[in-house]
């Protein structure tokens, strides 16, 4: 038996979790039904002072898939949801689930190019956007898109009372656009489907091999790829979820910056709906003024948000001074969460309250996780989720297990592994690749296990730099200069070094804290250069140091690595 074979994590997991896990052998919509039928009253969601039942929000769903259902939309075609998080989005997913169909996020922020790419490589039927993306985006490139024959244009404030639109309208000029006719679609505004739609949709009989959810992720070549997740692999996720957070069935409140087009925001989502929580919906993440004033009012059991998010948090005015002892649990994923910041939240919100886990796209998305009981180890990402396979290999051939305490990429198997990517059968081999007669997914990321069967993430082995040979992981760099008060944000790149063909410069990007925004950016920098000669080697230092006004971020909330390249 190898050594993760043995999974030495095992004594780790809290009481009541074991090793493996029963799915319910049903699509993951079957569990809607349930809570349908149990909580018919309950707040379904909070959206700026509106609120829905489950029941309204079923009923809404009904009538969208109606409406799919009379366009000979169904069974294994594509809906696409190009939103931010509305209540449009959820009862549009629903919708298309209850017929059967694939369910395809598309981030609001992409270009018309990219959209059209995702909207023609999925062979999307239907779409559901914002009337301003409608305007400016989709009608330059709507002819391009044969297969798509169905348009539902929405606008950001279509649920608000007519009073709460024109006082948003007026004080925060909230984008609209012209709905105007595509030639060869049929375009009909959101709410117009619902008004003229009954809910009263043909049943479907979907299995939990069936996709539900078509999500796309970059691949190695640079191009999107849309990864397959089935209703298998996303109910194992709620289960993996109500498992290792005891959520209390009907009675939970959560608050997810995370967006419904990210598998983060998918998974938060489906959990949260799966055992019947009512979803605090927010539209901006950016906006944390507005998430300061929902967790105040709705007092949330879970609060999800990337680490990136909880920083930007931590700087807000009020959040500091909000009653967290409703939040059972803070979650963080996504991209990795600084030491200091995380102990700074957990002082905050409560000792052992913070969560860091990890995952991906291809596994909806949960792979680890901190325990919520016993030992958390803060800078870590946990130990594996039941029902999961976890090892470690050698980063140049991808065959040999590597020991613990050394640099391995992490591959994966569960019932949460996608089942390939879309019409792409080149990059699925690369990622799903056989070992000891085992299909294994290999995730590209960098990790070390530790002597109780914790894992650390180092690095996406794409993110390594080069330096003179010597290998550098950005997030042990970026790590160090956290402890600097003079960064809020930062990022460490790789830059070719134009005296060494083949080698590369470190450099650091990063955004001035606020105990630092009126220094001279020339005084930060020589600090900062003195704090790394103090605390770093050679190859890891910063040759190269740019201060920006504001580090960007993905739709996600991640820094965008690519867009600073």
């Amino acid at each position: 038996m190898g050594l993760y074979d043995s999974k030495p994590w095992t004594g780790a997991y809290d009481e009541g979790v074991g090793l493996e896990l029963e799915i319910p052998n049903e699509p993951v919509t079957a569990g809607y039904e349930r809570i349908r039928q149990q909580f018919p009253d309950r707040p379904a969601f909070h959206f700026f002072g509106v609120t829905w039942t489950f029941e309204q929000l079923f009923q809404g769903a009904d009538r969208f898939a109606r409406a799919l259902a009379d366009r000979d939309i169904g069974k294994d075609d594509v809906v696409a949801i190009n939103l931010p998080n509305l209540p449009q989005w959820l009862i549009a997913q629903l919708g298309a689930a209850r017929m059967g169909c694939w369910v395809c996020g598309i981030s609001p922020l992409l270009q018309a190019e990219e959209m059209a790419f995702q909207l023609k490589d999925s062979g999307a039927k239907a779409l559901v956007t914002l009337d301003p993306i409608f305007e400016h985006r989709l009608k330059s490139v709507s002819r391009d898109l044969p297969d798509l024959k169905f348009v539902v244009p929405t606008g950001i404030l279509d649920f608000l009372p007519r009073f709460k639109q024109f006082m948003a309208t007026l004080l925060k000029k909230i984008p609209t656009g012209k709905i105007t006719p595509l030639p060869g679609k049929e375009v009909l505004p959101f709410m117009d489907v619902l008004k003229t739609h009954e809910p009263n949709p043909p049943r479907v009989d979907v299995s939990p091999e069936d996709v539900h959810l078509l999500q796309y992720t970059g691949g190695t070549t640079g191009v999107p790829k849309g990864a397959m997740l089935t209703h298998r692999n996303v109910l194992s996720q709620t289960v993996i979820w109500n498992t290792w957070f005891h959520m209390d069935m009907g009675k939970d409140v959560a608050c997810s910056g995370y967006p419904f087009f990210h598998v983060g925001g998918q998974c938060a989502f489906v959990a949260s709906l799966w055992h019947g929580a009512t979803q605090i919906l927010i539209p901006n993440p950016r906006d944390t003024k507005h998430i300061v004033k929902e967790i105040a009012r709705y007092r949330p059991h879970f609060i999800n948000n990337v680490p990136s998010l909880y920083m930007l948090l931590m700087n807000t005015p009020g959040f500091k001074e909000l009653d967290f002892t409703s939040v059972r649990f803070a979650t963080s994923a996504a991209a990795p969460f600084p030491v200091e910041p995380m102990k700074e939240l957990e002082a905050l919100i409560g000792e052992g309250r913070v969560v860091e886990l990890y995952g991906l796209t291809e596994t909806a998305p949960m792979i680890t996780l901190n325990p919520t009981k016993g030992n958390k180890k803060i800078g870590s990402v946990g130990i594996p989720a039941p029902s999961t396979e976890v090892r470690l290999v050698d980063l140049e051939t991808g065959e040999v297990q590597v020991p613990r305490g050394e640099k391995g990429e992490l591959i994966v198997r569960g019932p949460q592994v996608m089942k390939g990517y879309w019409n792409n059968p080149g990059e699925t081999s690369i990622a799903m690749r056989d070992h000891d007669g085992k299909t294994w997914f290999h995730t590209g990321d960098i990790a070390v296990m530790d002597e109780e069967g914790y894992f650390t993430i180092v690095d996406r082995s794409k993110d390594m730099i080069n330096v003179s040979g010597f290998k550098v992981f950005p997030r042990e760099v970026e790590e160090k200069l956290y402890a600097h008060p003079a960064i809020e944000v930062c990022a460490v790149l790789g830059m070719d070094n134009p005296e060494r063909p083949g080698s590369e410069l470190v450099k650091l990007v990063f955004q001035k804290s606020e105990a630092y925004r009126e220094t001279p950016d020339e005084e930060v920098m020589t600090e900062i250069r003195a704090f790394c000669e103090e605390h770093m080697g050679a190859p890891k230092k910063p040759r190269v140091l740019e201060i920006v006004a504001e580090m960007p971020m993905t739709a996600a909330g991640k820094v965008d690595r690519k867009a600073l390249r």
